[in-house]
């Protein structure tokens, strides 16, 4: 198979792929959510395995911890969030009103030093702007409830995905071995060093981030909490959250806080007590957390994940965005896979023969005796061994022979 031929058949394969998860992205999501479990669990079967466990009772000790756990978390925070959220959009009225009181006479010193065609040209430009904004968030978001309700409603994610997260748990290394199998044995170990790549980024984003996220959703409600600031552990776990996004989480939390905080207290100390909780939090993420839990080894650009997660959820819904980073960290280990073949073929460094280059250009070769028997190229110089007759092959000291072009020396 040629390498044009190769690339056909990984082109259309990723087309296949595509195609087929546009066809079922509705009836897809438990079984993604199952195979993220088994994957992300997998590294703790081993280890249990390895301790003289069968791989059948480790994978069901795994499992039924997990559901339990995830079953008493969401019973213990669902009805708090619940109560907070259903209070917070009461209130979202009245906190408008109060934040156009607030910031009123503000807004009005600064539009009267403005000329009025400008104030109603930036005007129109912001309505415009802003309705394309909601207009196309509102797609988004629109996406992923349906989708999240429609499952809901049919009770598969609750029964399906422990059922699929056990048996692939259960098979991951016969799954992983066959697929090995498969793989063409001249290009195996390239594919087999792309996907440890693909796993170490995948697997060092996914658990690194989702620990950021969970200790910066905890700092910012318990920090907005302790200033006083209202609903603010709904408003702080939803920025940590949110924040597996980069710098939308913050910028979303930090708005919402901050608008909270000048309708409840007004302009004063108190709206300083809760931007400070942002900062120190932004402080911590940036200079502790992301270091030391993500680190820079995982390849994945903030611009990247931004737009991966947004763009499948935009397009499959919350299918998408659970297929957004493995799809953004598996091209991006491709991407620089073919960087770097790129880089070490004669496409990037081709360097012709020196005599060759030498006569493109313009040089004469000379010829030149030295001593010795060896050949040297300088500056467009061919040095000859003198010792030997004119007229004699300079290796072989014969007498050259004539060439009919077909068997020259490529220069």
């Amino acid at each position: 198979m040629t390498i044009r031929d190769q690339v056909r058949f990984w082109l259309l394969a990723c087309a296949a792929f595509f195609l087929l998860v546009w066809l079922f992205s509705s009836i897809l999501l438990p079984f993604v959510a199952g195979m993220a479990i088994a994957y992300f669990l997998d590294p703790l079967a081993d280890k249990l395995e390895a301790r003289g466990l069968s791989r059948s009772v480790a994978t069901a000790i795994i499992t039924a911890l997990f559901f339990l756990v995830f079953i008493f978390v969401l019973l213990l925070i669902v009805p708090l969030i619940g109560s907070q959220l259903a209070g917070f959009l009461e209130r979202l009225p009245g906190y408008i009103v109060d934040l156009r009181n607030q910031a009123g006479p503000y807004i009005q010193h600064i539009t009267d030093k403005i000329a009025p065609e400008t104030l109603n040209s930036v005007g129109e430009s912001i309505k415009g702007q802003t309705a394309n904004a909601i207009k196309w968030a509102g797609n988004i978001f629109g996406n992923l409830l349906t989708g999240g309700l429609a499952l809901l409603n049919f009770l598969s994610l609750a029964f399906i995905t422990p059922v699929v997260s056990f048996y692939l748990l259960r098979d991951w290394d016969k799954i992983v071995a066959k697929v090995d199998s498969w793989l063409p044995r001249r290009s195996a170990a390239d594919i087999r060093q792309c996907a440890r790549e693909i796993d170490v980024t995948l697997a060092g984003f996914v658990r690194g981030q989702s620990t950021v996220c969970l200790l910066l959703g905890l700092f910012y409600g318990l920090g907005l909490t302790l200033v006083g600031l209202e609903f603010g552990f709904l408003i702080g776990l939803m920025t940590g959250i949110l924040s597996f996004v980069p710098y939308f989480g913050m910028m979303v939390g930090f708005a919402v806080g901050l608008g909270v905080a000048i309708a409840q207290f007004g302009i004063g100390l108190d709206v300083v007590f809760v931007i400070g909780v942002f900062v120190l939090g932004q402080l911590m993420e940036g200079n502790f957390l992301t270091p030391k839990l993500v680190g820079d080894k995982v390849g994945l650009h903030a611009v990247w994940v931004m737009f991966a997660l947004l763009a499948g959820g935009a397009v499959f819904g919350l299918l998408g965005v659970m297929l957004a980073v493995p799809v953004a960290a598996a091209i991006g280990v491709l991407v620089r896979y073919a960087l770097a073949q790129y880089l070490d073929s004669r496409l990037y460094s081709h360097a012709p023969h020196p005599i060759a280059a030498g006569a493109n250009a313009g040089g004469d070769v000379n010829v030149v005796a030295v001593p010795g028997n060896a050949k040297q190229v300088s500056g467009g110089n061919a040095v000859v061994n003198p010792q030997q007759p004119a007229g004699l092959d300079t290796d072989t000291g014969t007498s050259p022979k004539k060439s009919d072009g077909r068997n020259d020396p490529q220069l």
